[in-house]
């Protein structure tokens, strides 16, 4: 068939009438599409909220999706094969550059939330977890200049502080800030970037969102790899309908939520989220067995060669690798709830499905800034223990090793790390721990340790001794 002869997706045909505007979400993704967009639909009240998706770097995503009234495709892609939903729950597809369209609805009285997926880097935080206005020159200038009226807002920062202005000359009342970012305590991470900001723009306005935004936390989880055009051409073949952007996730997801919601917010529950007191443990286990093994596969695996995570596993360096880093984080995890038997023996399965291409490329971004939240924490808890922490720092010495290949690294400190790279032996291993975590680099126990490990992941070092369990591999544990 065609593709001039493919209906495209309708919202009568499928049935998904627009709800209201209620939601406002900034970094129209992928992963966004696949969490947050399925379980507002899938709330028992999802009909009455709906989602307005700002893009962040370009508008492309955002062209495609309007096209489409917002709709699209979700391809639930197991071992045993492919089930496929319209999405509905984005009612409207913004360029996130339309600061305009975003101030009138952040300071619209029906919008009671805005959401964030804008990654790490984008909160502006140094090493020690306070807010760099450093790199807000640009939008600092155009916000002194009547609001933005003398130039263009490039971060999502500087065009939510912008929004949140208009909230507040609006009248509009309180409003719910969700991060859904995959970094410890995102909701404080977003209170200070954004009421930072605010603050080196109009002290008025800071003083404003500390009474009036909730800054609420998530640990967010839904394994979610890039789009191909074979996906695209599958959907077309599958559902008889052409769909420009769908979506292709694993079938397991998670959202745990904790934080005041002032003016509502749907009954995610109903679809299997969970709301917490306290989420610190959930993120935790989320961050450093999720994530930080998916950081450590992302750096030894492109390595050695692979590259997906599916590869990486099957090679067993790299899976005895995973296996000492879950080790030594699982002894920092406590609380049954959390069930961390069987959340590692679902972890292995998810990594090993060969059907869901999780790019390494993709999760090897941003590095400096994740390694952060994801190695630093359980190699200082090993650490303080009296162990050596040799399966966290394992993640940073292959990161190590890793930069050192790269002619183009995404990272936002990727100047800084060229500089670093240009040092030699432990001068070198020193400064680049201390872009990771401030005076990292300053324990010449751990930059040896760092050093000893470096060159684990060569594509031509033999995999007898990983299988064997060497010392740097298999952390020290008390019995």
């Amino acid at each position: 068939m065609s593709a001039n002869k493919v209906p495209g997706l309708n919202r009568a045909q499928v049935g998904l009438p627009k709800a209201p505007v209620r939601i406002v979400h900034l970094g129209l993704g992928a992963f966004h599409r696949s969490h947050e967009a399925w379980y507002t639909q899938h709330a028992g009240d999802g009909g009455e909220w709906g989602i307005a998706a700002f893009t962040g770097r370009r508008p492309d995503a955002a062209l495609a999706l309007a096209a489409q009234d917002g709709l699209f495709t979700l391809i639930e892609r197991s071992g045993d094969g492919d089930a496929f939903e319209v999405i509905g729950s984005i009612v409207e597809a913004v360029d996130g550059a339309d600061v305009r369209r975003l101030q009138e609805l952040v300071s619209a009285p029906e919008t009671v939330m805005v959401t964030l997926t804008i990654t790490e880097a984008a909160y502006g935080l140094d090493s020690t977890g306070s807010f760099d206005a450093s790199g807000f020159a640009g939008d600092l200038a155009v916000l002194a200049s009547a609001a933005g009226a003398g130039g263009t807002l490039t971060t999502p920062l500087g065009r939510l502080v912008s929004a949140l202005a208009a909230r507040r000359d609006s009248a509009a009342g309180p409003i719910a800030v969700v991060s859904c970012d995959n970094l410890s305590g995102n909701g404080e991470v977003a209170r200070r970037a954004i009421t930072g900001l605010a603050e080196a723009w109009d002290a008025g306005l800071a003083r404003w969102i500390e009474k009036n935004v909730s800054f609420v936390s998530t640990s967010v989880d839904r394994i979610t790899p890039r789009t191909t055009e074979a996906d695209i051409a599958e959907v077309e073949e599958s559902c008889g309908y052409r769909d420009s952007s769908p979506v292709v996730a694993e079938p397991l997801r998670d959202w745990v939520i904790s934080g005041n919601f002032p003016k509502g917010r749907p009954r995610w529950e109903d679809a299997g989220a969970v709301v917490v007191d306290d989420l610190e443990p959930y993120e935790n286990r989320k961050l450093w067995l999720l994530n930080g093994a998916h950081s450590l596969l992302a750096y030894a695996g492109q390595l050695r060669g692979h590259t997906t995570v599916a590869q990486a596993l099957e090679d067993p360096s790299c899976r005895n690798a995973v296996e000492a880093f879950w080790g030594e984080a699982a002894e920092h995890l406590h609380g049954q709830d959390l069930r961390i038997p069987e959340y590692l023996e679902a972890l292995r399965a998810r990594f090993a499905n060969g059907r869901i291409a999780h790019n390494l490329s993709q999760i090897a971004a941003d590095g400096s800034t994740k390694l952060r939240m994801r190695a630093v924490p359980v190699l200082a808890a090993e650490r303080s223990e009296g162990r050596s922490g040799a399966g966290s720092s394992l993640m940073l010495a292959a990161w190590i090793d890793y930069v050192a290949e790269q002619k183009e690294l995404k990272d936002p400190r990727s100047d800084s790390i060229a500089a670093a790279n240009r040092a030699q032996g432990a001068e070198r291993i020193a400064a680049l721990l201390n872009l990771v975590s401030e005076g990292l680099g300053e324990d010449p126990q751990i930059v040896a340790l760092v050093a000893r490990q470096s060159g684990t992941f060569a594509k031509d070092s033999t995999t007898a001794a990983a299988t064997a369990g060497p010392a740097h591999l298999v952390p020290e544990r008390n019995s």
